[in-house]
């Protein structure tokens, strides 16, 4: 019997109140690992050296969403539409991608997180969709996160499409930024009709290294092509 693998998710940050603030991560991540074998660990962020000995607990790593990327990390200026940022947050993650591809772990990369995933590999952002690409179609749905809001098209060629089975899928999308320029590890494995990147893979061989924009751990439990994308990457997290 193979053990189970322990997968960390790195935490954003939530303030209630005065007395109420720290690393938060939405319950459907838990759920969704834990609903294909693995066994879910929130990563605070603390410092990139801290970090990366939490790391050496987990077999797999989930970059969650959250804030948005601080500009400073790709050598930009905040546009007039940048929400709240987490620097700290960001070189803690920019940290773990590095040591996650420099060692194969298996690295499954969220809204934010494939955002970082592209800045921690020289990439840059677009810092707000609605104000910097013409004619976008909404990226910031106004329904609930669990429902599927517009279409992307996955490239036949991806490692996405052989775990998805479909090289046209609906998916739900909760932001306002996005890759712009690609970072050249990487290759794009999906996008929406309006040029918009929606999902990405590392350029070279690994376990598993999938950047997808949307947020399928609040689809996974009703539809099967989202859940598959959790079931690969718990089996690429799966010690033998």
């Amino acid at each position: 019997m193979n053990k189970k693998p322990i997968i960390g998710i790195t935490g954003a940050y939530v303030k209630h109140n005065e007395n109420m603030e720290g690393v938060y991560v939405h319950h459907d991540y838990h759920k969704s690992v834990a609903a294909n074998g693995g066994i879910p660990i929130v990563l605070p962020f603390i410092n990139a050296e801290t970090s990366l000995e939490t790391l050496q607990l987990c077999d797999g790593i989930i970059l969650s969403g959250g804030e948005d990327v601080d500009p400073k990390f790709y050598g930009e200026d905040p546009h007039q539409h940048l929400g709240s940022t987490m620097p700290e947050r960001d070189l803690a993650e920019i940290a773990i991608v590095k040591y996650a591809l420099e060692n194969n772990i298996p690295l499954l990369a969220i809204c934010k997180g494939i955002q970082l995933l592209n800045v921690a590999l020289g990439g840059t952002l677009i810092q707000d969709i609605p104000s910097q690409v013409k004619e976008s179609i909404q990226h910031s749905q106004k329904i609930d996160r669990s429902r599927d809001s517009h279409w992307v098209t996955v490239s036949k060629d991806s490692k996405l499409f052989q775990i998805i089975g479909s090289d046209r899928v609906r998916v739900n999308s909760l932001h306002h930024q996005a890759i712009d320029k690609l970072a050249s590890d990487l290759r794009i494995a999906a996008q929406s009709s309006d040029g918009i990147i929606e999902a990405v893979e590392y350029a070279h061989p690994t376990k598993f290294t999938i950047g997808v924009q949307w947020h399928p751990e609040s689809m996974a439990s009703t539809d099967k092509k989202m859940n598959n994308l959790f079931a690969e990457f718990i089996k690429s997290s799966t010690k033998l």
